[in-house]
């Protein structure tokens, strides 16, 4: 394939010919180390090892001689054609996929297989794979989600047709420019970084590291009360959104009388962008951002805050860097100080439907400056938001509970009791918003009462309307990002099958270690700090396993704390490398499918209601979509996907590391340690 010669015809003696040349024989300080010439790796003398470590060299080798662009990796290649690749989107054959489980994730793997096994192999491919991020990276030292090694004309390309036609994928819809925190893409590849010049004190992978660590100091609010957060996105580039094509709003006929402007539906009155205003700051049903652009909101949704707190502390102890410890504990108190409450008195509420039930909890966003929203009404700093299209303003249980976990990790992290005091009103608030249930379908032998319509099968609703404590549900109508929207209302039917509306948000076992926590000494407490991360002064290794055993988390980055890595037996071993069998590369069936861009979609308005509850529209839409009878784009007035017969298999990057993994936790697993002072 023409990719794979633009790689060279031998990439192992490409790859040391590199090395050399970068090595420059100098040996001065600023030069790379200098790696030996390529020698035949030692056999284990132990059958079952030696197998397991061939294996992983086959793996490795061919993922990255044969798979990767330059080192750099998407999610999943078609495997007998690998120029057809995905990452959440159909990806062109020069891009990678920062964007877990991509090209940082892949990396994490080989690097772990190398501290598993001492073998060069492995860190070579690693080595590969850190300088593709390098060329990817942001000047201002993060990561966006995908890279395209043609350059910059055919990112923008990728954007202007297939990611525009993405219906779904707001963040793909537009070209930014930028670098983003959004499902951990910084968070991780910064992680990898860090690792790689740690390994060997690279000083290629030094001025990367310490870009990134920039990344992050300088994207933090520096004022207000989100001091110490970070947005989704940075530097700040507010006009993207402004690109999106505009929906056609409200829909109109019988099938969509109740969305007509004015009319009633139930308690309330609909409203789109411009309409008339009934009372200040009221939310009814709305198409679009209620609040704007999202991407410089305070972001805690996909743990944002918590990974960028855990990248700084193993930068502390790992680097030695001490002056990060403000920056962390800053975005420790921007957690506390932006909960939001409500009485429970109408009278202080600008939602005309306030209820009496108190709330206390967190959103998925809040603004981070004061903000004129899309009614026209200004609304302070801190204020939960709206985020993307199909993410309504209002307070999330499954965010609250999630924030409240973090607030205990940084009470252990810091001995501070006030990152305690607001837990037990939120958990308290948790209970009183729960679903009913016939709005929750399950099916008919669980749920005789559930409501047919209904795809709801958790506990909460993703978002509760401030003030009233009611539930906030998202639509869509018509075929396309042309000529459909979403839309918010209370209604739990016929919600999208692609956005989890409804979440977990159990309480008990929160209200049991906050309990626990609460109970301890100040011995207790001040021993347990004592061996924080943001306490133990020297440097010190990191965990030696960052993709095996699972990621990195606060418990292990105790002083006393190992992270450990659980042993595969023997048969679960031979498995494993016989699915790798003689093609040297794993492979699955494809399970997730994309129309091919051929147009931007049309924009006559469409009033029929097939698409509310699908995964995809029509076929211009290029959504990733299941072959199944809920998902794929078959449903009038388009009757042309098929599912293909026979199934397509697939390399999978998920696939690769997991398997990896597993092949590192048979030849080396690590007994896990708690440190004893750590309070769970």
């Amino acid at each position: 394939m023409k990719r794979r010669t633009f790689l060279g015809s031998s990439v192992a003696s490409a790859i040391a010919l590199a090395t050399a040349a970068c090595g420059g024989g100098g040996g001065g300080d600023d030069d790379p180390p200098v790696d030996p010439p390529p020698v035949d790796p030692p056999i284990d003398p132990d059958p079952g090892r030696a197998k397991t470590i061939d294996a992983m060299r086959r793996a490795v080798t061919f993922m990255d001689q044969e798979v990767s662009y330059n080192g750099a990796y998407v999610w999943s290649y078609l495997a007998s054609d690998r120029n057809k690749c995905w990452g959440e989107m159909e990806a062109y054959p020069t891009m990678c996929w920062m964007q877990p489980t991509g090209t940082p994730s892949v990396g994490n793997a080989i690097l772990d297989a190398y501290h598993a096994t001492g073998d060069e192999t492995f860190y070579r491919a690693a080595e590969r794979t850190a300088l593709a991020m390098v060329e990817a990276q942001h000047p201002a030292g993060g990561w966006n989600y995908i890279y395209d090694f043609a350059g910059e004309d055919s990112l923008k390309r990728w954007y202007e047709t297939i990611g525009i036609n993405g219906w779904r994928l707001e963040e793909f819809q537009h070209y930014y420019g930028n670098a983003t925190f959004d499902d951990a893409t910084t968070a991780v590849s910064s992680q990898f970084m860090l690792r790689m010049y740690l390994e060997k004190r690279d000083p290629r992978f030094k001025t990367a590291i310490d870009k990134a660590i920039d990344f992050v100091v300088n994207s933090q609010f520096k004022e207000g009360i989100v001091k110490g957060g970070w947005p989704q996105r940075f530097p700040r580039y507010s006009g993207a959104t402004q690109s999106m094509p505009a929906p056609n709003w409200p829909p109109t006929g019988p099938n969509w009388a109740h969305l007509q402007p004015g009319a009633r539906n139930g308690d309330y009155i609909i409203e789109g962008p411009g309409g008339p205003q009934f009372g200040k700051g009221y939310t009814g049903v709305f198409c679009g951002m209620e609040d704007r652009d999202y991407t410089n909101f305070l972001t805690f949704n996909d743990d944002v805050i918590a990974e960028n707190i855990k990248f700084l502390m193993i930068c502390i102890f790992g680097l030695g860097r001490m002056d990060l410890k403000d920056p962390a504990v800053a975005a420790m108190d921007c957690v506390a100080n932006t909960i939001y409450r409500y009485s429970g008195d109408p009278s202080t509420s600008t939602n005309p439907n306030a209820g009496t039930t108190p709330q206390c909890g967190w959103a998925l966003q809040h603004l981070s400056q004061d903000t004129v929203d899309a009614y026209g009404v200004l609304r302070k700093a801190g204020s939960p938001a709206g985020a993307r299209g199909y993410e309504a303003r209002g307070i999330s249980p499954n965010v609250s509970i999630a924030n409240a976990n973090l607030l205990f990790h940084f009470f252990r992290l810091t001995g501070n009791k006030r990152y305690l005091l607001d837990l037990a009103d939120v958990f308290n608030w948790a209970d009183t918003c729960a679903l009913k249930p016939y709005m929750r379908a399950y099916n008919a032998s669980s749920n005789p009462t559930g409501d047919p319509e209904s795809i709801l099968t958790n506990s909460h609703a993703r978002v509760i309307e401030l003030d009233s404590n009611r539930p906030r549900f998202v639509h869509r109508y018509g075929t396309n990002i042309w000529n459909g929207a979403y839309y918010f209302d209370y209604d739990w039917r016929n919600t999208p099958s692609h956005y989890g509306v409804a979440q977990g948000a159990a309480t008990a076992t929160p209200r049991a270690t906050l309990a626990r926590l609460s109970a301890l000494t100040n011995d207790q407490i001040a021993r347990m700090v004592a061996k924080s991360p943001l306490n133990v002064m020297n440097e010190r290794p990191l965990p030696k396993y960052f993709s095996a055993g699972g990621e990195v988390d606060f418990p292990h980055l105790y002083a006393d704390s190992v992270k450990g890595l659980g042993a595969r037996n023997e048969t679960e071993n031979d498995a494993t490398i016989d699915s790798l069998g003689e093609k040297n590369y794993w492979s699955s069936n494809q399970s997730n499918y994309t129309n091919p861009y051929t147009q931007n979609g049309s924009s006559t308005p469409y009033l029929g209601k097939e698409y509310m509850s699908r995964h995809v529209g029509d076929p211009t839409d290029t959504s990733p979509f299941a072959a199944s009878a809920t998902q794929m784009p078959n449903m009038p007035p388009y009757n042309t996907t098929m599912p293909p017969n026979p199934v397509p298999q697939v390399v999978n990057s998920s696939t690769f590391v997991s398997n990896l993994n597993n092949l590192t936790a048979f030849l080396a697993p690590v007994t896990a340690v708690t440190d004893p002072d750590y309070r769970s």
